[in-house]
């Protein structure tokens, strides 16, 4: 018989600009390496426990930002459900870890992905980031490029009216 579901949240913490930085923790009960996250109290909203998990296991102050999806699992026979939110932490950590994280690391995206223990935050991880925080990346560069690529086609206009003239 299955029992009462689990609710927990999370955040895909990230800190610094240029050179993002996504924070993982390591749990003092098992060793493995997660993202922060963790079960909801009593009549406690999502989004507040998220905030609440993300500042107790990276010890940093979290800005919350979009919702970026959810993972199920099973455990101990029961389902468990774990929301996550995009949120940036301080650069310094403004107060102590709980006791049940015993490191964090801020890495790069790519080794951050590695360095997780459970193929599911994995994949979990990899696709957000790839597709969240990088999206937003992007959103910055066109108009870089439309600045750059105006000049070139007014060039190539010009030559072209050039060549026309000479002849």
């Amino acid at each position: 018989m299955a029992g009462k579901i689990i609710h927990a949240a999370g955040g895909i913490v990230v800190r610094g600009g240029a050179r993002r930085r996504f924070a993982v923790v390591q749990r003092s009960k098992d060793g493995s390496w997660v993202l922060p996250r963790g079960k909801l109290k009593r009549n406690e909203r999502p989004i507040a426990g998220a905030r609440r998990e993300a500042a107790e296991e990276t010890g940093a102050r979290v800005r919350v930002h979009e919702f970026l999806g959810a993972i199920t699992y099973r455990v101990r026979g029961r389902s468990k459900i774990v929301q996550f939110w995009r949120m940036d932490a301080a650069m310094r950590p403004t107060w102590e870890v709980t006791k049940d994280i015993v490191a964090i690391k801020w890495l790069p995206l790519a080794k951050a992905v590695r360095k997780l223990s459970y193929p599911l935050e994995k994949l979990f991880l990899s696709s957000v980031g790839r597709h969240g925080f990088l999206r937003h990346k992007r959103n910055l560069r066109p108009r870089g490029r439309a600045r750059r690529a105006k000049p070139r086609l007014r060039q190539r206009a010009s030559r072209r009216s050039r060549a026309t003239k000479v002849k």
